[in-house]
C-alpha cells in the first residue's frame, strides 16, 4: 500500500474513477478543501468520474443537494445512489424476496428521504402496524441522529409485525459538518440483532458496481472511498482496485499514522493499493 500526498499519482494510472461522496467529495454540508479542484483536473485530463454513493435518495435529488453545494454536474460523467438502487430495486421486484415485500410500506427515516418510494405503486403508512413492510433510509429529525437506543421502540413495533426491512444506506455513520452521525446501516444492524430480516441495497455489495462501470466505459478503473467496510470492501468484492481517503470516516481514529493505517486495513483483510489524506490533487 503506497501512502501519497495528493491524488495526480493515481490520476495518470488509470482511465476512469469510481468515487464515494460523503466522506470524499463532501461532509453533507459543503465540498472538502481541493475536492472540486481534483474532479476538474481529473476531466481536463480526459479521466471518466462516476459517482457511487449509499445516499439514500435518489441520484436526481442528490444532485440537486451537490449543485446547492457549488458541485456542478459538468464535475462527473455518471452518478448512482444506494437510495436509487433501493427504488429500482421495488420498482422491478426481481426476486421473490422483493415481489413479497406487498405494497404498505412503513417508513424509517426523514421525510427528505421519501424519493426512494416516489412514483411507485406503494401505499405509504403511518405505523408499523398497518405495514407490509419497512423502508429504512436511517434516522429522522424527531429522535435524532445521535443515540441508537432513540429507535429501540420502532424498531421492536417492526419485529412485533414480522416486516421485512429494505435498507437504504448500509453505512453505519458518517461525519457530517465534523459532527459523528448515526446511518440507516446502524439501525439495520440493530433490527437483525432483534431477529428482523434486512436487505441491504449499496455498498459492499458488488451489485451497485456493474452500473458505474458500464457508464465509466474504460478499463482501468479505481474505486476511492473513505470507508473501509464499505467503499474498500465493496469495490475488492467486485474485483477494483481501491484508493483509501483518510480523511473521512477513519481520520479521528488513524489520523496519519502508517503504522495504525495499515493494522486497521490487515484486520479488516482489505488491501487498498493506495492512500492518501484527502481527495485533492
Amino acid at each position: 500500500m503506497e501512502h501519497l500526498g495528493g491524488f495526480a499519482p493515481l490520476a495518470s494510472r488509470y482511465d476512469g474513477f469510481i468515487l464515494d461522496l460523503w466522506g470524499v467529495i463532501h461532509d453533507g454540508v459543503r465540498p472538502y478543501p481541493g475536492a472540486v479542484d481534483c474532479l476538474a483536473r481529473l476531466g481536463a485530463a480526459g479521466k471518466r468520474r462516476a459517482l457511487l454513493s449509499n445516499g439514500p435518495r435518489r441520484s436526481h435529488v442528490i444532485q440537486a443537494a451537490m449543485r446547492a453545494m457549488g458541485i456542478a454536474d459538468s464535475l462527473y460523467d455518471a452518478i448512482l445512489t444506494s437510495g436509487e438502487a433501493t427504488w429500482m430495486a421495488l420498482r422491478d421486484r426481481p426476486d421473490a424476496w422483493l415481489r413479497s415485500l406487498g405494497d404498505r410500506v412503513f417508513h424509517l427515516g426523514p421525510e427528505r428521504d421519501l424519493s426512494v418510494v416516489e412514483h411507485l405503486p406503494l401505499t405509504r403508512v403511518a405505523t408499523p402496524a398497518e405495514a407490509t413492510f419497512v423502508v429504512n433510509t436511517g434516522p429522522d429529525d424527531t429522535l435524532g441522529a445521535t443515540e441508537l437506543g432513540a429507535y429501540e421502540e420502532t424498531l421492536a413495533a417492526c419485529i412485533a409485525r414480522n416486516l421485512p426491512m429494505v435498507c437504504a444506506n448500509p453505512d453505519l455513520e458518517v461525519i457530517r459538518d465534523g459532527r459523528r452521525v448515526l446511518c440507516a446501516g446502524a439501525l439495520a444492524q440493530r433490527y437483525e440483532a432483534m431477529g428482523g430480516a434486512v436487505r441491504y441495497f449499496g455498498k459492499p455489495d458488488p451489485a451497485v458496481y456493474p452500473v458505474v462501470l458500464q457508464a465509466l466505459g474504460v478499463a482501468r478503473v479505481l474505486a476511492v472511498g473513505d470507508a473501509l467496510r464499505t467503499d474498500v470492501a465493496g469495490a475488492t468484492a467486485a474485483g477494483l482496485p481501491a484508493c483509501w481517503v483518510l480523511g473521512g470516516i477513519h481520520g479521528e481514529e488513524l489520523g496519519r499514522d502508517a503504522a495504525k493505517i495499515e493494522a486497521a486495513a490487515r484486520e479488516a483483510r482489505l488491501s487498498p493499493v493506495a492512500t492518501v489524506p484527502s481527495f485533492s490533487w
